[in-house]
């Protein structure tokens, strides 16, 4: 029997991703996605997405049924049990008969003809689980999580993180942490000043069929709970932009003023320069990253995007070395290179690729940039540093030892932040930390640290 091309898609994206040499968002969107039917292309993105999620649960079962330890399983062949375990355990509508058929022809196609029986052994095996399985295709996960399914969220991550997060959240929270970052995470706009009032815009996108809700935090931010926003054509005019509501508060929280000169250092792809343009509304953007090529892309993503009377200018530099500029700037953002641990939901590959001994090279690194970035704040400038990573070894630990070691800069208290930000004041803890979780906040995990420079006066 031929294989579905949603599966035979599915399949190849997980082996690239397995192998490092890509990211499931982006190859969802290749062109051998794109051309399948949309019903093809939802189910190739389920399992795709859904495996990747729950990649530590599917193991973890796969060497139950097998008996066997996964070294034992060459690539292909794990790939194709673990999106065929993804579809038994979770997706109701596909008949566990139809998923079995198919793997076995999968591998035979992979040329693995040998393994098909025990492709099928394996799969045949496995009981479809009542407490995991929810609709397919639409997001939907049950409101209460039960024991079961909370164990299995906590399985699906590595192990060194799950016990990172228990010791500085707690149990509970870090198995609420786990569970939000295995379900579906929503689809969030920003709208551009171009697009009108808020309400008006969300209006306009209902007349496309897609139904959204007003933003909690964030004053520009509309959260999609039906219909499909890439089709639309205000994104397509730059009028609205996919951007999650915790990375636009982040960048309100810099707040420049219209004639600053504005630092974006870490700025690719460019969508938080967009916004931060957008505040400005006149005056120099000087936006930085160490990647030719992601350069470019932010210069396609931000053509549509920034006020004429914004100068951007686009500097391919290594933020961690001394950087170059003669002058300095009245507002910076930091949006550092980190982890990545506040997105699993959204980008699960982060758990295959990344180790414990990471999170202290990564905050080296942060640690190099953050005190550059400090050399270049003008007096009585305003920085900010940003994360999406929930580890304190990349956030209030890296704010802490660039303060200690530069006497100029404090941080700005909660209370200080509150009075200007009173939207956001149940998100800063009580020493002036922006936070949010997905779990808590229904956003994605940033961290945030605002630091003023110290105006000096005779």
């Amino acid at each position: 029997m031929p294989v579905s091309p949603s599966r035979q898609a599915a399949y190849r994206i997980l082996l690239r991703v397995e192998a490092g040499r890509g990211f499931a968002v982006d190859l969802l969107q290749g062109p051998g996605v794109s051309a399948l039917k949309e019903a093809d292309r939802r189910l190739a993105t389920e399992i795709v997405m859904g495996a990747l999620r729950w990649r530590g649960e599917l193991d973890y079962r796969l060497a139950k049924l097998s008996g066997k330890k996964l070294s034992y399983f060459d690539p292909e062949i794990a790939a194709i049990l673990r999106l065929s375990l993804y579809q038994i355990l979770f997706l109701a509508k596909i008949p566990k008969s139809a998923v079995v058929n198919e793997a076995v022809e999968l591998a035979k196609a992979a040329r693995k003809k040998s393994a098909a029986g025990l492709v099928n052994a394996v799969l045949r095996k496995c009981e479809p689980s009542r407490g995991l399985r929810r609709r397919e295709g639409t997001g939907e996960e049950p409101s209460h999580p039960n024991e079961e399914i909370l164990a299995a969220a906590v399985r699906s991550l590595p192990p060194w993180l799950a016990e990172g997060w228990a010791r500085h959240f707690g149990t509970a929270p870090a198995e609420s942490l786990a569970w939000a970052s295995v379900c579906v995470p929503p689809v969030t706009l920003r709208i551009n000043a171009s697009a009108g009032e808020r309400e008006e815009t969300r209006q306009r996108f209902l007349r496309e069929g897609i139904t959204a809700r007003l933003g909690r935090y964030s004053s520009m931010a509309l959260v999609v709970e039906s219909g499909s926003p890439q089709s639309s054509e205000l994104l397509r005019r730059g009028q609205a932009i996919v951007q999650d509501e915790a990375s636009q508060v982040v960048a309100s929280l810099v707040a420049p003023r219209t004639g600053d000169r504005v630092l974006d250092l870490c700025a690719a792809p460019g969508i938080k320069t967009s916004q931060l343009a957008g505040d400005q509304r006149e005056g120099l953007l000087v936006g930085c990253d160490i990647s030719g090529p992601r350069l470019r892309t932010m210069k396609q993503v931000t053509s549509m995007l920034l006020p004429e009377s914004v100068r951007l200018n686009l500097i391919r530099l290594d933020a961690a070395s001394e950087l170059p500029f003669r002058i300095q700037f009245d507002r910076i953002l930091v949006d550092a290179p980190c982890s990545g641990t506040g997105t699993l939901a959204r980008n699960p590959e982060i758990k295959l690729r990344l180790a414990a001994k990471d999170l202290v090279r990564l905050g080296e690194l942060q640690s190099r940039i953050l005190r550059n970035a400090l050399r270049m704040l003008a007096p009585g400038g305003r920085l900010v540093y940003a994360t999406c990573s929930l580890e304190p070894e990349e956030n209030e630990r890296v704010v802490e030892s660039a303060l200690q070691s530069d006497g100029s800069a404090r941080l700005v208290s909660a209370r200080e932040l509150s009075d200007e930000f009173p939207l956001l004041s149940p998100l800063f803890d009580s020493e002036g930390y922006l936070r949010t979780r997905p779990d808590l906040h229904g956003m994605d995990g940033f961290f945030a640290a605002v630091v003023r420079k110290v105006e000096f006066r005779n």
